[in-house]
């Protein structure tokens, strides 16, 4: 598993990322809603964990631009200001979940785990993408059943087709703790894909980028 953790307390980010090492949780990290708001804009992570107050910019409105984009990765919101109207703002906002802080970190791990176990909405949804339909929840495209890691491969590329997905990124996300395997397992799973796209009879390709990645292309 591997989430993205935005907290300005560097003090706090470092003895929380440590425990969730402990528990094999993969963990990128950023100090400010800037930087944070990039990483969470790729599609890596199976959390996020999110602070309201942050340099640069708001918790809050990264979580609202997360969800304009149509990210629906689960998102526990994290404030040192434990009021309703706080809870309800980050909730009505897209947020999965909201911990006050302070919080012990096998609180948060605890609800990690019963988020990344809850399927996203969207995941529940057939997705289109020009003449191909995938539905995450039989891993079928156009009725043509996908392994469970073509499946993951196939989400991460049809949920950004405008960016070029990196085989770090693909072998982080759907390898998780096994990460650092040969990339060339990214190329025998693309190859896999690709044959069955093209067997399907769609102008769908998947296009490689020198030196970037994987993309959709049509």
């Amino acid at each position: 598993m591997r989430i993205l953790y935005i907290e300005d307390e560097k003090y706090l980010a470092e003895a929380v990322i440590h425990l969730l090492k402990k528990e094999k949780i993969m963990v990128d990290y950023a100090d400010n809603g800037e930087d944070g708001l990039h990483l969470a804009l790729k599609p890596n992570y199976d959390c996020i964990v999110l602070d309201i107050m942050l340099p640069k910019m708001s918790g809050l409105d990264i979580l609202k631009i997360i969800r304009a984009r149509g990210i629906n990765t689960p998102i526990i919101m994290l404030s040192a200001l434990n009021e309703v109207e706080d809870k309800i703002r980050g909730l009505e906002s897209g947020a999965d979940d909201y911990l006050a802080k302070p919080f012990k970190v096998s609180e948060l791990i605890a609800r990690i785990n019963a988020l990344t176990r809850r399927p996203p909405l969207m995941e529940q949804k057939k997705i289109k993408f020009k003449d191909l339909t995938f539905d995450p929840a039989n891993r079928t495209l156009n009725g043509e059943s996908l392994t469970d890691k073509e499946a993951e491969i196939f989400l991460m590329l049809v949920k950004s087709p405008n960016s070029a997905i990196t085989k770090s990124q693909i072998l982080a996300h759907v390898w998780g703790s096994e990460a650092e395997l040969e990339e060339n397992y990214v190329e025998v799973y693309m190859s896999y894909l690709r044959k069955k796209i093209k067997k399907l009879g769609s102008t769908v390709t998947i296009k490689t980028i020198r030196g970037l990645g994987y993309k959709l292309n049509v």
